[in-house]
């Protein structure tokens, strides 16, 4: 598969709008769907909330879906392909970005705590891990004997990966499919930059019905949906490189499953009686964003924005030749 060097070609008379616009409207009508139970209800503490929110995950597949089926875009033959399903070539290539969209959320993740920590938006106790302690000891009935924190944490830690290659992988591609699958390939004849942002931003957008009922900020408001499309713009950026730079759609859906298996690492290093705000040091706050910033930059002034395989063969490439690298 040849690479393309994307620079200076955005063309928008390739993007399919109706398609694009088909699919917001649809991903954003399912998830409000999924989700009116709890607004019916007592919102994030119905007892149906831990169903629903997976639920939820799959409705930008759904979405995918249905544009699919009722537009024919991408063009019959080429849908796998496009959607970055298959084929996984160049092989070699698409293991070892799964391999870092597995590892590298962990590390980003991490720095952002410690970045949290150095603003002073968290205090940490990163050797007595104090902290996480305090969590444990008041989950556990009286009396119950607990193994040192340390070993906890490193029996979690290690089963991060795991756990973001199956069951949190399989929860993320309903999103991948959706985010990274379809509308960041619809979207880049605008240009790498401006699809990797508008791709992110609907994202954002997508997560409101249950961010307006307090999820993950605890910010039931227009700054809670906010904050959430600012973490998904910074993320977004991230794992759309992946999904671009691979030609494939799996390294972002293990990006994204260890994304969710680690963003509450926080727990772990904070100092004992004190609080921390998730706006500010979490992974899909502010700390977050600064960690995910440094990277684009590396990846901007290194090119790797500017090296991609295609997305279709060049017959169905209705966008007209790119500039070969």
């Amino acid at each position: 598969m040849s690479e393309t060097d994307v620079a200076g070609s955005a063309r928008t008379s390739g993007v399919p709008w109706a398609a694009v616009a088909l699919y917001v409207v649809l991903a954003c009508g399912l998830a409000w769907l999924v989700a009116l139970p709890l607004w019916l209800g007592d919102g994030l503490r119905e007892p149906i909330a831990p169903l629903l929110l997976p639920v939820m995950m799959y409705t930008p597949a759904v979405a995918t879906m249905l544009v699919v089926l009722i537009l024919r875009r991408p063009p019959r033959g080429e849908r796998l392909r496009f959607l970055g399903m298959w084929p996984l070539r160049p092989a070699k290539r698409v293991v070892w970005m799964c391999v870092l969209g597995l590892l590298a959320p962990v590390v980003l993740v991490f720095v952002a705590v410690l970045v949290a920590g150095a603003f002073g938006w968290i205090r940490l106790d990163l050797l007595g891990l104090s902290g996480f302690e305090e969590v444990l000891r008041a989950r556990a009935p009286e009396g119950t004997p607990l193994p040192p924190a340390g070993v906890l944490v490193g029996a979690q830690l290690l089963s991060i990966p795991i756990a973001a290659a199956t069951v949190n992988a399989l929860a993320a591609f309903g999103e991948e499919l959706g985010w990274r699958g379809f509308l960041v390939p619809a979207l880049r004849p605008l240009g790498t930059a401006p699809a990797l942002v508008l791709s992110g931003l609907v994202w954002g957008l997508w997560h409101a019905p249950i961010i307006l009922l307090g999820y993950n900020f605890d910010r039931p408001d227009i700054v809670g949906v906010l904050l959430m499309t600012g973490g998904c713009v910074a993320w977004g950026v991230l794992f759309g490189w992946l999904r671009l730079r691979s030609g494939s759609v799996w390294p972002a859906v293990f990006a994204h499953g260890a994304l969710n298996a680690s963003a509450g690492m926080f727990v772990w290093f904070y100092a004992a009686g004190t609080t921390t705000d998730l706006a500010l040091s979490g992974a899909l706050g502010v700390a977050g964003w600064i960690v995910c910033a440094a990277v684009i930059v590396v990846l901007a002034l290194t090119g790797q924005f500017r090296r991609q395989p295609g997305l279709l063969s060049p017959a169905a490439d209705t966008t007209g030749p790119l500039p070969s690298r």
